[in-house]
């Protein structure tokens, strides 16, 4: 199931600078994600993006979005497993 979040980080994920099938640390992706969101406005702008590459080169968008989201589910599930067991400590 894909929440809300994980398909905003998608399309963030999917309008940055990292490579398709780039396996980025953590802190590489979150990086990423924050930096596309500012250069394209916001959620609303990558969304924008998004579409507009599905509608002219949807041959790499859609092996695109596939890795955004198979990174996303990867990087915030192991995360959300370590915060589960008291790994993360929160400031």
């Amino acid at each position: 199931m894909t929440t809300m979040l994980t398909a905003a980080r998608a399309e963030a994920l999917f309008t940055s600078q990292l490579a398709t099938g780039s396996d980025p640390s953590y802190d590489a992706a979150d990086k990423a994600i924050r930096l596309a969101l500012r250069a394209h406005g916001g959620v609303r702008g990558c969304a924008a993006d998004v579409a507009a590459e599905y509608g002219d080169h949807p041959d790499l968008a859609v092996p695109r979005m596939r890795w955004a989201l198979e990174l996303i589910d990867q990087l915030y599930a192991a995360r959300r497993t370590r915060r589960r067991r008291g790994w993360v400590l929160v400031a």
